[in-house]
């Protein structure tokens, strides 16, 4: 195992993963900007350097300052978290040349899936069904429209790098197709530093299925089954549930099947996700693979038992594979809401400023992942994102249940957030009965409060 580790990410997922490093008898270092100061990573690690101003692209997302701060610490690895570097091949190849171990999967396999052309591809050679679309990046606007007629409208623009619906652009005829286009290779271009795009199917009425992998550098690989993203707001996820209240268990069985020779086929190594999207008529499409933890791994970790970022370090640091496929029990039910700093009333509008008070809620089936404490002061150059209340149940209504009570309990103070409208949506009637797609948010949204 690991002697020490630099935490490369902030805010809650930060926090996790220096719990995790405790846990494993691990010592945490936390990389932290000049507006994390005062964070709660920053209070709980065993040490923590400043790596640069609060600008991410001075700190979090400046390789440069990151290998510095774990050499001059004396780390062996280095955890990345969830977006900044952690899906970055050249920071996972910079760190193996430095002789720091990059806690996630091998550059190339990051490279590979990093690029949604080439992602597609691979799944087509491992017999995973895909999306119909393009085999790879478009070459300009007359291709898009020529394909576009081959498969119909509506269809889905999407850049083969990034994710977070960055650049994505949804064309319901070609006029608009033909507008969308310079636009979204633009944005992509902003974002990712590369315009490539690719043109699928835009798939309606769907849901948004992904599958838990974990796999170490022995050939042992297993699937944890399914979390249900559906619940989405403009390609963003709200709340998250395990396992999907629409699949049977035959289905989890065939899509975690799927997810795992998908997973071979890149010779993939650490915890990993591969999304799929599931319409009406159970047909699954693999869309994207996940080379990291992602935000809404505890769902998964209740209703398996599994702690995912421990299994991180631990494969990271060379061991195998305790657990077979036969050891995953799938136990009762797990929702996780995402409580973010933004105001529900105006469009859901980021806020700032100081969180006066934060009690969280507690009581049997209650988890709250958060970097919040009482006098906090939110810095403004990142993520809304304040808490992450999980809560299980032994089955989807006692989860349910309990979601209610643990958000009518949390208490924060001093901004805006979005726990009335998740107390919202927990009380709608279609959601309730898992009757849910990606489309579900907006056609919420539009309905005057109090109906059903």
């Amino acid at each position: 195992m690991f002697r020490k580790v630099l935490v490369g990410n902030r805010g809650e997922i930060a926090v996790r993963i220096v719990r995790a490093c405790r846990d494993l008898g691990v010592r945490s270092v936390v990389a932290y900007s000049e507006a994390d100061r005062d964070s709660l990573a920053v209070r709980l690690a065993d040490e923590a350097v400043c790596i640069g101003p609060a600008a991410p692209a001075r700190s979090y997302l400046n390789p440069p300052a990151l290998i510095s701060a774990a050499m001059i610490t004396g780390c062996d690895a280095i955890h990345p978290g969830y977006g900044f570097l952690s899906e970055n091949p050249y920071f996972a190849e910079i760190c193996a040349r430095c002789n720091l171990k990059f806690i996630g999967p091998s550059a190339q396999a990051i490279r590979l899936m990093g690029d949604k052309a080439l992602g597609r591809r691979t799944m087509q050679q491992a017999n995973v069904p895909v999306i119909p679309g393009s085999d790879g990046e478009l070459h300009n606007v007359e291709e898009a429209a020529e394909l576009a007629r081959q498969i119909g409208y509506p269809v889905l623009l999407k850049p083969t790098a990034g994710g977070g619906g960055r650049g994505m652009r949804v064309a319901y005829e070609e006029s608009e197709l033909l507008k969308a286009y310079p636009t979204a290779r633009a944005e992509s271009e902003a974002a990712f530093g590369r315009g490539d795009l690719i043109l699928e199917k835009y798939m309606t009425d769907v849901r948004h299925i992904e599958i838990q992998v974990l796999a170490d550098s022995y050939g042992q690989s297993i699937h944890l089954g399914e979390r249900d993203c559906s619940l989405q707001r403009r390609h963003q996820k709200i709340l998250e549930e395990a396992p999907s209240p629409a699949l049977s268990q035959a289905q989890r069985e065939e899509m975690g099947a799927a997810a795992l020779r998908g997973l071979r086929a890149i010779g993939y190594v650490n915890a990993g996700t591969l999304e799929f999207l599931v319409d009406a008529q159970n047909n699954y499409y693999f869309i994207e693979m996940n080379t990291r933890i992602q935000v809404e791994h505890p769902v998964t970790e209740q209703i398996t038992e599994v702690d995912l970022v421990k299994w991180q370090l631990r494969i990271a640091a060379g061991e195998r594979l305790t657990l077979t496929q036969k050891d995953v029990k799938i136990r009762g039910h797990a929702l996780e809401c995402r409580i973010n700093a933004e105001d529900p009333e105006r469009d859901f509008l980021p806020v700032g400023g100081e969180v006066e008070f934060f009690l969280p809620p507690g009581g049997p089936g209650v988890r709250v992942d958060s970097h919040l404490y009482s006098g906090y002061t939110l810095p403004g150059a990142y993520d809304s994102l304040l808490a992450k209340i999980i809560t299980w149940g032994n089955d989807r209504p006692e989860a349910l249940s309990r979601m209610r009570r643990a958000l009518s309990e949390c208490i924060i103070t001093g901004l805006k957030t979005t726990l009335p409208f998740q107390l919202r949506l927990l009380e709608d009637k279609e959601f309730c009965l898992g009757k849910v797609s990606t489309n579900y948010l907006a056609k919420l949204l539009q309905r005057p409060k109090g109906q059903a």
